[in-house]
């Protein structure tokens, strides 16, 4: 048998999960690389490059390159998914020597500009063949949908920089939206809010960490506060306040209205059939996005569906992927006859 490791990878604006077939999720990391502007050296990639974001000198800067779900900076892409491939496959002389099939996850709005790029990158990065996936399909597969069947499923993957919204019918979508509102989105709402209501600014890593412990976008049995640290924009000092969940709740109002208004957008545009399967199947949440509390029943409540987060919101694309690499012949098969939806 041949030396190869095909390898998944769900490439999100907020991390960078890679899957490998036999192995399953070996790395998942923020899309974040630190850079010397002075001289373009990598200095770090990833959790590393994720903790200087914020704290770095003038002549480092911390780029996240991918915005809005698409890659905004080709070239630092290029390098970061160059430095991923080699970290989970040892790098050296066999990687190049048996060059590794790479299946990338892509959101369903990309335009033919942006999916040249993302195969480009990998090409660039070592893939010896690149094929696209769009998210909604991963995220299904992921999440233990059987897509192949007449059914209509529907899936909501809310990830970094998009929301993904798919109905999905013998394997291929036939009604999807991505709007790019999502878990970053989410950041900079929270933090506007914290300038309009408390006159305090606060970083980006600030503010996620209010949306992932306290964030809400339905009302909680029992309120949650949390202490965060920023600066005053009166005084200009450093200082403390505590925020409550129902706040968090009153930020995220705008963003989370997008996603439910997106999520009706597709369900008026689903032919009958298939909207009457999803009524009795129920939608499918996935992403990290997914996770914040309360946006299940609040999806529920507005739908009159019923709404189920996948078990494992954050991997399921990941997983997705690794699924599609392990029909990975039967993929290149099948496109000559289905090439909207890998390449």
């Amino acid at each position: 048998m041949p030396f190869r490791q095909d390898i998944g990878i769900d490439l999100g604006t907020a991390s960078v999960l890679v899957y490998i077939k036999g192995r399953g999720i070996v790395l998942q990391e923020p899309s974040v690389v630190a850079i010397d502007k002075n001289t373009h050296k990598l200095l770090a990639v990833g959790e590393a490059a994720r903790s200087m974001i914020g704290r770095t000198p003038g002549n480092i800067v911390a780029i996240k390159p991918l915005q809005d779900g698409v890659i905004s900076d080709y070239d630092i892409t290029e390098r970061m998914l160059k430095y991923f491939i080699n970290k989970v496959t040892g790098g050296g002389l066999l990687r190049y020597l048996f060059k590794p099939r790479i299946m990338v996850c892509v959101p369903s709005g990309v335009t033919e500009v942006e999916r040249r790029a993302v195969i480009d990158a990998s090409i660039q990065a070592g893939a010896k063949k690149t094929y696209l996936i769009e998210e909604p399909i991963a995220a299904a597969i992921g999440a233990g949908i059987d897509i192949s069947k007449p059914a209509g499923s529907m899936v909501v993957d809310v990830g970094g920089g998009t929301t993904d919204i798919a109905v999905i019918s013998l394997g291929g979508v036939v009604v999807s939206n991505s709007i790019k509102v999502a878990g970053d989105k989410f950041d900079e709402a929270i933090s506007r809010y914290m300038r309009r209501r408390h006159n305090v600014m606060i970083g980006e890593r600030s503010a996620e960490e209010l949306k992932i412990n306290i964030g809400s976008v339905y009302e909680r049995v029992q309120e949650v506060v949390m202490n965060i640290r920023g600066r005053n924009l009166v005084s200009g000092l450093p200082k403390t306040i505590t925020v409550s969940s129902y706040e968090i709740m009153d930020a995220l109002e705008e963003p989370i209205a997008s996603i439910i208004e997106a999520v009706h957008g597709v369900l008026e545009k689903t032919p009958p059939e298939l909207a009457s399967d999803i009524a009795d199947r129920g939608i499918m949440l996935t992403g990290g996005g997914s996770l914040i509390y309360g946006l299940d029943k609040l999806l529920q409540e507005k739908t009159g569906i019923g709404v189920v987060v996948a078990e494992d919101a954050i991997s399921c694309v990941a997983l997705g992927t690794g699924v599609a690499l392990d029909n990975i012949e039967v993929i290149e098969r099948s496109q000559i006859n289905s090439g909207n939806k890998l390449r």
